[in-house]
């Protein structure tokens, strides 16, 4: 399959596609703050500069999209049909990454918690999420 756009109008498009401050991202701080929760955004001095931090509980949240992070299983991770090998390999290389970060982050003594952007449609699935992670270091 041949892409529809010119390669000028590829790049402008691209362009558009933000890395903080998405939607999602936004749906989350809403919902953390409306819980109480306080937080900063984008720590730079943290290792993949988590888009959410929890200082207090030392819980670094990722908000991944599911077709850039390749969510196991959800049909927003579809790979492109033209280009394969090249969209592979930055698949692979995204996911390595990810695993990666979350390793760092551990060995420093936080908790990574990745939130979906599929899973985002509920709140209460947000509140959960980050309440079974607090709880579990009460344990």
């Amino acid at each position: 399959m041949v892409d529809h756009l010119d390669s000028a109008a590829r790049s402008a498009n691209m362009a558009l596609i933000r890395g903080a401050n998405t939607k999602p991202e936004m749906l989350v701080r809403k919902v953390l703050h409306g819980l109480g929760y306080r937080f900063r955004l984008h720590r730079r001095d943290l290792p993949g500069t988590p888009d959410v931090v929890l200082p207090r509980h030392k819980i670094a949240v990722f908000v991944h999209g599911c077709f850039w992070h390749r969510h196991s299983g959800c049909k927003r991770a579809s790979t492109p049909s033209s280009r394969r090998e090249f969209w592979h390999k930055k698949f692979a290389r995204t996911i390595e990454r990810d695993e990666s970060v979350c390793d760092q982050l551990v060995s420093l003594g936080w908790r990574p918690l990745v939130l979906w952007e599929c899973e985002l449609k509920t709140p209460s699935h947000i509140q959960h999420s980050v309440e079974s992670l607090i709880a579990e270091r009460a344990d």
